[in-house]
């Protein structure tokens, strides 16, 4: 499969296919990144929320079993928020009837929410690895740190939300961009601004990035089959990031609450929240967000609204409850397969050329 109309990201990050896996923090490891490697795309590790240890366990692994092809590894740069105890009391005391309602206890102290962001450690042990990929959510590193990732070798993609955030990409030191419409599941990669109504769809953001810019552009959001693949190389995109629909695949790490909301789920059944971590994310509505809201302002900053949902989710998680638990997905969720990641990929790919006709 080497006919693609547009070769540049193939030849930038060393890829066979123009699509890239989502690095999903908590739903995806070696496996998946395995098998999209495998099909020719890009596999992705989600470092946020591993230890440097674990990281490293998960790259040998991946190793191992795809020698000489290419990872990403991916890190949040958002900044640690200042505690803000009156704004965590508040947030806590509206969860107060849940906690009563399962059996929590209120009192005890609130567990610490946490997700670590790309510094000194992080930026060691990329030099240390040496990924062919480094991608970031949130924006980018410190210019300093993000030198010396690039010193190494690898290739830097961040996501954009809008326009400006991609022009601002491209000016300090990217090497793609990731186009991330409001549509795709999970945390939106808005970093220049906080004002939600600046999210705009993938077929309006993807065409407007790719003339903005000069680098090769990833499109992501709304997109989990050939057809959607078709569309964003029409748009000018060189590639494109697929999430959702890497969650129905048994590869996937989501515990069997959220794989059976994502198999249940009506197709308009997704919001965007800040509910359970601080910054806006789109998931499957579940009873927490119909009861308070998908967005609060009572939820801390990014990332410590979830800690106050700890002791309830401890709970209700081993019962198969999804009350309290973040489910993300995207939009096209409907869409998604109960394939093998690598079936999928190879699947995705062939149909998208036999349509192109390359």
């Amino acid at each position: 499969m080497s006919n693609w109309p547009d070769r540049r990201l193939l030849d930038l990050l060393g890829i066979q296919l123009p699509i890239l896996q989502a690095p999903m923090a908590g739903a995806s490891g070696s496996a998946m990144a395995i098998a999209v490697a495998r099909a020719g795309g890009l596999g992705a590790l989600p470092c946020a929320m591993l230890t440097g240890e674990q990281v490293r366990g998960e790259i040998e692994v991946f190793r191992a079993a795809c020698p000489g092809l290419p990872l990403n590894l991916n890190f949040f740069c958002h900044q640690p928020p200042a505690p803000d105890p009156e704004r965590e009391g508040r947030w806590k005391q509206a969860l107060k009837r849940y906690y009563t309602e399962v059996g929590a206890d209120f009192d005890a102290p609130t567990p610490v929410s946490n997700r670590a962001p790309f510094d000194e450690q992080s930026c060691q042990l990329v030099e240390d690895v040496r990924p062919e990929v480094v991608s970031f959510h949130f924006g980018l590193p410190d210019a300093a740190l993000l030198q010396r990732v690039k010193a190494t070798g690898a290739k830097v993609l961040s996501s954009a939300t809008t326009v400006e955030e991609a022009v601002w990409l491209q000016a300090h030191g990217c090497d793609a961009i990731i186009a991330m419409g409001v549509e795709a599941g999970g945390h939106r990669g808005m970093f220049l601004s906080d004002d939600i109504t600046t999210q705009i769809g993938t077929f309006a953001l993807v065409p407007q990035v790719a003339d903005a810019v000069q680098l090769p552009v990833i499109a992501a959001g709304g997109i989990a089959d050939h057809r959607g693949l078709i569309a964003a190389l029409a748009l000018g995109a060189s590639a494109v990031q697929i999430g959702t629909a890497y969650l129905f695949c048994p590869e996937s790490r989501v515990s069997p609450a959220h794989r059976h909301a994502l198999a249940t789920a009506a197709a308009s059944d997704t919001a965007l929240t800040n509910l359970f971590t601080g910054r806006p994310a789109r998931g499957i509505n579940n009873r927490i967000m119909r009861e308070l809201g998908p967005m609060s302002d009572l939820a801390p900053r990014f990332p410590l609204a979830g800690g106050a949902l700890m002791p309830l989710r401890a709970i209700t998680d081993p019962q198969g409850n999804a009350d309290f638990s973040n489910l993300w997905a995207g939009q096209a969720l409907r869409l998604g397969k109960q394939l093998p990641a690598e079936q999928l990929t190879r699947e995705i790919a062939r149909q998208a050329l036999a349509r192109v006709g390359c």
